[in-house]
């Protein structure tokens, strides 16, 4: 029966089927899955519950460590199964089901989730659903593709189901380094001195008591979206590159830099990618999800580590470098959440964030989660974490999107995640805003020189001028700051033109 997955013989008597092991999950209860951004997640007994809620009433609180693959959060939110889900999403249909009401998505930094756990201000964790290589012989869980807050999910569950996956390679096991912070207000320093400071152990360690039912599995973690780099994506790439080499020029960095840390999607990826034809070299990073550009720089000689909480790949980089996994594990670390996103470890590196913005506006703010303000995109994920926290906090976005409709830079974003005392350096493919040290209004000339497409400039240089003649710290003209996003809703466009109303 798999000895060498399975190496605790008197757990063999637990292994059942994936529907037999979902009725231990009972209507009402909180449940712990594994997976973080479509890695590492439990396959086979979340579609079992789904496929049961389908003809008996059953609703549960999902708290997962991000984004869900193999469509899961899609079958669940059709099959009504979710009444709560924490903390970051990615499906569409569970979006939809978001911001009709009828789930309750709690939108949280990344790091902040198990603290909660902990200290019982969430949960308890009724159950815990986590996908494994192996379960070693002292009964250890052995992660797969993310760490995600697994650990801390089996820690603290009442009963934990193990999803062992035949299809995730053994050599994934020893990459791990599972580390569980101590209890406040007394708690030790979490010892994360470098990229690749190895302090727990390479297992989740939990009572084999507690583990109540194993299932056995072989389908494969979904593959990342993410699109090749393209024209824009390489300007935003360039214009960060330039501004590096600056700060080289200038004695705050050296071609080393400092460990850099990317969001997930197109556009991080592809600025990551864009380092390669750059002289910065022994790269290393501290970073939550390691990308397909995490790999195009360990190939290329560009990075020495990397540290993280999931390995997320594109359907070819996947191909490519499972095989080669042995090859590259002696520089990769995959971390519990709280540890690859936590502030303390987070300032101490000196981390240089790179996240993505849905929008930002003319002195700075960030919008990364809801579009027109009222409807939730995925959430804010890990950006909070490295944004307030790191040493350089750049955010980048293509300066128009559906077509040249939206501006990606307006008079007032209409949702802020990220406010301007956190936003450090802002990128579109137009050019790039150095915001260290300066005041609101030298912060909105920096934007609207470098930042703002043409299309959208003069617009968008009108309504400065006439917020300035009004005065103030940050001059806004409050019954104009959000109609943009009016038009947007009543017209399909932002104004691309000056209003003779506003002018006159």
């Amino acid at each position: 029966m798999h000895e060498d997955r399975l190496r605790y013989a008197p757990l063999a008597e637990k292994v059942t089927s994936a529907e037999n092991a979902a009725r231990l999950i009972r209507d009402g209860m909180t449940i712990g899955m594994s997976g973080f951004t479509r890695a590492g997640e439990a396959k086979a007994v979340p579609m079992a519950l789904a496929e049961r809620a389908r003809s008996e009433p059953i609703k549960i609180t999902l708290i997962t460590g991000a984004s869900l693959g193999n469509d899961l959060d899609k079958t669940m939110a059709e099959a009504h199964l979710l009444s709560r889900r924490i903390p970051f999403q990615s499906d569409p249909a569970l979006r939809r089901a978001i911001n009709a009401g009828e789930v309750m998505f709690v939108d949280q930094h990344l790091s902040e989730t198990v603290e909660m756990l902990r200290t019982r201000q969430l949960g308890p964790i009724d159950v815990a659903v986590i996908e494994a290589v192996a379960i070693t012989e002292q009964g250890g869980i052995v992660p797969t593709t993310s760490v995600g807050n697994s650990a801390s999910f089996a820690i603290l569950a009442e009963k934990v189901i193990v999803e062992i996956n035949l299809s995730q390679p053994v050599a994934l096991e020893g990459l791990h380094d599972i580390y569980i912070p101590t209890h406040r207000p007394h708690r030790e320093p979490i010892p994360v001195v470098a990229p690749q400071s190895r302090i727990g152990l390479p297992f989740i360690p939990v009572d084999p008591d507690k583990i109540a039912a194993i299932v056995f599995t072989q389908k494969l973690d979904s593959s990342s979206t993410v699109l090749p780099p393209d024209a824009e994506t390489a300007a935003i790439a360039g214009h960060l590159t330039e501004f590096f080499l600056n700060e080289v020029k200038k004695g705050r960095l050296t071609n080393r830099l400092q460990p850099l840390q990317a969001g997930i999607g197109t556009i991080a990826n592809a600025v990551l990618h864009g380092f390669i034809e750059t002289p910065f070299h022994n790269l290393t990073m501290y970073s939550e999800v390691l990308q397909d550009s995490t790999f195009d720089l360990f190939d290329a000689g560009k990075l020495d580590f990397a540290s993280g909480s999931s390995i997320t790949l594109s359907a070819d980089k996947y191909r490519e470098v499972l095989p080669r996994l042995p090859h590259y594990k002696p520089r990769l670390i995959l971390r519990p959440q709280e540890i690859s996103n936590h502030p303390e470890v987070v300032r101490r590196l000196g981390i240089i964030g790179i996240n993505t913005a849905l929008e930002f506006d003319i002195y700075g703010n960030v919008n990364s989660t809801h579009v027109g303000g009222t409807h939730m995109m995925n959430g804010i994920g890990g950006s909070g974490d490295f944004a307030r926290n790191g040493y350089m906090s750049v955010f980048v976005t293509k300066s128009i999107a559906k077509g040249g409709a939206i501006s990606s830079v307006v008079p007032m974003v209409s949702h802020v995640d990220h406010n301007e005392h956190d936003v450090d350096v802002l990128v579109t493919e137009i050019g790039l805003a150095d915001l260290r040290g300066l005041a609101p209004r030298e912060r909105a000339r920096a934007i609207l020189a470098n930042c703002v497409h043409p299309a959208y400039r003069e617009p968008l240089a009108d309504y400065h001028r006439r917020a300035l003649a009004r005065g103030g710290h940050t001059p806004h003209i409050i019954e104009e700051a959000l109609s943009w996003h009016a038009a947007l809703r009543a017209t399909g466009r932002m104004p691309t033109a000056v209003s003779t109303e506003a002018t006159g």
